[in-house]
């Protein structure tokens, strides 16, 4: 086959961690006869929240849709505006205009790659009702510096289950509403789904209300009393975040040391750039994925052909939300805007990264990039 590999051969993108728990839960709520609305979305809600050490969790079908309520929840309403990052998965930039709010961007730190708290008090203006961090890939952003500005605070954790800011806090537990996806390539699957969660009672009976088309808990099925959205999580998916979560700990550590692999496989290639570490002072990343910027000028396109050719899934990962078309068209975005975020964008792709990746498919994926980086680099010259 020269370079290439067969299909069965290939190291995939990402892999979720599913056993006989994970079966044996589905299982009995399909017994059960009661698939959603039933007692395990309580009890997932209950165990995440303790999990955080934080009063509140709300199930919800989506993070995105997590992101919608929590939003709504924030006062977030027509003609405002809520200021984010364009380096994000395009859910955060989508749900203020869910509620024909705008989403004003801001540029990124170049190390973190999180929302830059100077570009985003910059971008700050009258109309400002809430600001929508991202923690991208799993790494803290900067809440206290955002906590500073005086504003509704809404965190887009959907990355980040299992990384602990400065203090010690984990992410998802100072109390303002954050927001959690469990897509199957997330630290904790439930297949598709969320979870928001906040210190505020009042914002769990709302989200609780708006999840279910605006029904109070103490009325009947025939009555709502405010505008709501089918946004519920089932019990299936419910029992199956359960089991996922008394597995978390060992995910997580199977993430980390995935990580430490690829920082040590991949040293020495010039001009190729890795996740930034924990900082000194104790920011801590809940591993998600594992992205790279690679050298300036490669081409990486050709770089991501080239991999899958040597049996290695590749992704580009992220785009810069101003520069979709949706964004262009609608909100006016052009190059330049934000120097930092298409710079990274532009040179970045996620490598195959899941709790059960070998040393040797480690090895594999960074001799193929190193090759393909060290052809390249000599067909340039």
């Amino acid at each position: 086959m020269g370079a290439a590999r067969a299909a069965s051969d290939e190291i995939p993108l990402a892999r979720p961690v599913l056993g006989d728990a994970e079966e044996d839960a589905v299982i009995d709520v399909l017994r059960s006869g009661q698939l959603s609305l039933g007692p395990r979305v309580a009890a997932f809600e209950q165990a995440f929240a303790a999990r955080l050490n934080v009063a509140h969790a709300c199930a919800v079908s989506s993070g995105t849709a997590g992101l919608h309520l929590a939003l709504r929840a924030a006062g977030v309403r027509d003609g405002d505006e809520v200021v984010t990052t364009p380096f994000s998965f395009v859910s955060s930039a989508n749900a203020p205009v869910f509620e024909r709010a705008r989403p004003v961007f801001a540029d990124i730190d170049p190390r973190t790659l999180n929302l830059d708290p100077q570009a985003a008090a910059a971008a700050v203006t009258e109309k400002t009702t809430a600001l929508l961090p991202v923690h991208i890939f799993g790494y803290p952003a900067d809440l206290p510096a955002f906590e500073k500005m005086g504003l509704p605070i809404v965190e887009d954790a959907c990355e980040a289950l299992g990384a602990v800011h400065a203090d010690g806090t984990p992410v998802g537990g100072r109390g303002h509403p954050a927001v959690f996806g469990f897509y199957a390539n997330k630290q904790l699957t439930t297949g598709e789904g969320g979870m928001v969660t906040t210190a505020d009672a009042a914002v769990k009976a709302q989200i609780d209300s708006e999840r279910n088309q605006g029904r109070g808990l103490d009325m009947g099925w025939l009555d709502h009393d405010r505008l709501g959205f089918n946004y519920r999580l089932s019990d299936l998916a419910c029992a199956l975040g359960l089991a996922q979560l008394d597995r978390l700990d060992a995910m997580l550590a199977g993430r980390a040391r995935a990580a430490a692999l690829y920082r040590e496989a991949l040293q020495g290639i010039d001009g190729l750039e890795l996740p930034c570490e924990d900082s000194p002072g104790g920011d801590r990343r809940g591993w998600f994925v594992f992205v790279v910027q690679l050298p300036c000028g490669a081409d990486r396109d050709a770089t991501i052909r080239a991999l899958r050719e040597r049996g290695v899934q590749s992704k580009p990962y992220l785009p810069a939300i101003h520069l979709m078309t949706y964004y262009r068209e609608t909100f006016g975005h052009r190059e330049g805007e934000f120097p930092v975020c298409e710079d990274v964008a532009a040179r970045s792709i996620a490598l195959p990264f899941f709790p059960e990746l070998s040393e040797g498919q480690v090895e594999r994926v960074a001799l193929a990039l190193r090759e393909v980086l060290t052809t390249a680099g000599a067909r340039s010259r």
